[in-house]
């Protein structure tokens, strides 16, 4: 039976074979033969991506898991899910983390957030928004779709995407440990590191 973070593994993987069209897109190295549908697949890899993001970190327990998968797939609301989420797993958002020599010799690095530039809870649900109008047919009565904004801002919403997993924290569901991932380059699969409690004792 995989562990939890093995299975976490795959779903980093699968992100980065859905972020891999999103440049082939991007690149113009390939296309769906109408503009719109091209978008249009681009951010539907953009979405998926964060949904994969955002259940992820229940990934240990099945049943904790389906019981939110499913019960987002009736509403679709991405505000409800972080709140249903955030019940479940407090810390379920992925922490991204610099890593720099550390000036202590006993510790090899250090780790800090990057002040910006990565994908913000606020962002995520910025992007799940917009995925969400790309999914249906355009309103003829509504505002037109703007394929050309969406088109500038693939590159902004991949590298955001792309800074927040690059090394990043996560605390999985019913787990005390801490999880560094590295996602690696872009012929390497990702990895990890575990990090446990220690504990710690007073002499007297």
């Amino acid at each position: 039976m995989d562990l939890a973070q093995d299975k976490y593994i795959k779903v980093l993987v699968e992100i980065k074979r859905r972020t891999a069209v999103i440049d082939a897109i991007h690149f113009k190295e390939i296309n769906s033969l109408y503009e719109a549908t091209t978008i249009e697949t681009a951010y539907l890899q953009l979405r998926k991506t964060l949904e994969l993001i955002a259940f992820s970190s229940l990934i240990a327990n099945i049943n904790v898991y389906s019981k939110q998968y499913n019960k987002f797939a009736t509403h679709y609301n991405a505000h409800l899910m972080f709140k249903d989420m955030e019940r479940v797993n407090a810390d379920f958002y992925p922490n991204p983390v610099i890593q720099t020599p550390s000036k202590n010799p006993e510790f090899k690095s250090e780790w800090s957030t990057p002040p910006s530039g990565y994908l913000t809870k606020d962002d995520f649900l910025e992007l799940y928004e917009k995925c969400g109008r790309m999914m249906h047919a355009e309103n003829p009565y509504g505002a037109e779709i703007d394929y050309d904004k969406y088109k500038e801002q693939l590159p902004i919403w991949r590298t955001k995407i792309v800074r927040l997993l690059n090394a990043h924290t996560i605390t999985l569901f019913n787990d005390s440990n801490l999880y560094l991932f590295q996602m690696g380059d872009k012929n390497s699969n990702p990895s990890y590191n575990v990090f446990g409690l220690i504990e710690t004792r007073t002499v007297k």
